[in-house]
């Protein structure tokens, strides 16, 4: 290198020097997002989510006999009701702002059969109760079960031959069984046996019996799931073999419950729903981005229980576990919550 360009480079390089020397600094930007969460009234604001006492749906289990109300074990807090007091709870608790409840049935042994035919006696416990429930409380929606496992005998949803679940046979009686709870006069039925059909069904035979404005909610991804246990304790109506693994769905599978909603907004639902709950929540947020449709949750027996055990440990704070839980539900998107934790929220909200 010459003497000529070495100097050059030398005033080049003290150039850049200066220059950058006589540049003001910069604090680099620093983003607060705390700002937003500074007070109560700061978070309400921007708060993405909120959780009311009309998204909730109360389930209630009803048994024969007369002023009896039996705490259900794995379940404290809940209760199987006679009828009369049935009546009395759902007085109670629709002036809380509940404006739903579902039905579940505990079915004596001795009315119970392989065929389900229990489940369309028109004088049955179910059809009764929902007779009662709108003439004491005309206003309040009653959703009613349709499944034949609470009238089993062999405690599954369908009609069992040779140890299999026999499914268009099943239906037949399902539809039945929708046809008597609408003339008793249930708002919505809730076919909840996972059998291939059923909603189609449903809806074509509503309809034919002029029952038009009935809903239809369908449990259209039902997973085959551990956490159903205390319901079965509750209702008496665990199966006497096997499992439910070949008529309710894979833990594993997700896709498999678009096609099952799509199935069932395709036959006629009026509203999809995902049940377990709180083990489920991507699978919530994937069907509620792909439909239109109202998407429920059931927060399920055994995420309850779990609650409650661990609140009688002391180990968590009941309530804000509670509001937190559900919650979770409506930011994956939940637009309704079937919830054992309704009637304590509705009183948590006011």
């Amino acid at each position: 290198m010459s003497s000529i360009e070495s100097v050059a480079l030398e005033q080049q390089a003290a150039q850049i020097s200066s220059s950058s020397q006589s540049e003001p600094s910069v604090t680099p930007l620093i983003h607060r997002p705390r700002r937003l969460r500074r007070t109560e009234t700061l978070r309400r604001m921007v708060r993405e989510t909120s959780l009311r006492v009309e998204d909730l749906i109360y389930p209630l289990f009803v048994m024969e006999g007369e002023g009896q109300r039996e705490e259900i074990p794995s379940m404290p807090g809940c209760y199987r009701y006679t009828l009369d007091l049935l009546l009395d709870e759902v007085k109670e608790v629709y002036p809380l702002g509940i404006g739903a409840i579902a039905l579940f049935p505990l079915i004596p042994y001795d009315q119970k059969d392989n065929a389900g035919s229990e489940s369309y006696n028109s004088n049955g416990l179910v059809p009764c109760a929902v007779r009662a429930i709108k003439q004491a409380v005309p206003d309040i929606l009653v959703i009613t079960d349709v499944a034949l496992d609470p009238y089993s005998s062999e405690g599954h949803d369908g009609i069992v031959q040779d140890g299999k679940i026999l499914n268009d046979e099943t239906v037949a009686v399902l539809v039945k069984q929708a046809l008597v709870q609408a003339e008793a006069g249930a708002d919505v039925v809730a076919p909840s046996d996972m059998m291939d059909g059923r909603v189609g069904a449903i809806r074509k035979a509503l309809d034919a019996e002029g029952w038009i404005n009935v809903g239809i909610l369908a449990y259209s991804a039902k997973y085959a799931s551990a956490y159903y246990g205390p319901f079965r304790d509750a209702l008496n109506s665990a199966p006497k073999f096997g499992d439910k693994k070949t008529y309710q769905m894979d833990a594993a599978n997700a896709r498999e419950a678009i096609k099952e909603v799509d199935l069932d907004i395709a036959e006629g639902a009026d509203i999809v729903m995902v049940k377990p709950a709180l083990a489920y929540l991507d699978i919530i947020c994937q069907i509620k981005q792909h439909t239109n449709l109202p998407v429920a949750a059931y927060n399920v027996s055994g995420e309850y229980a779990m609650i409650k055990a661990a609140a009688e440990q002391g180990w968590i704070d009941e309530k804000k576990v509670v509001l937190e839980t559900l919650m979770s539900m409506k930011r994956a998107g939940a637009d309704l919550i079937l919830t054992y934790f309704a009637k304590d929220v509705a009183l948590m909200l006011q």
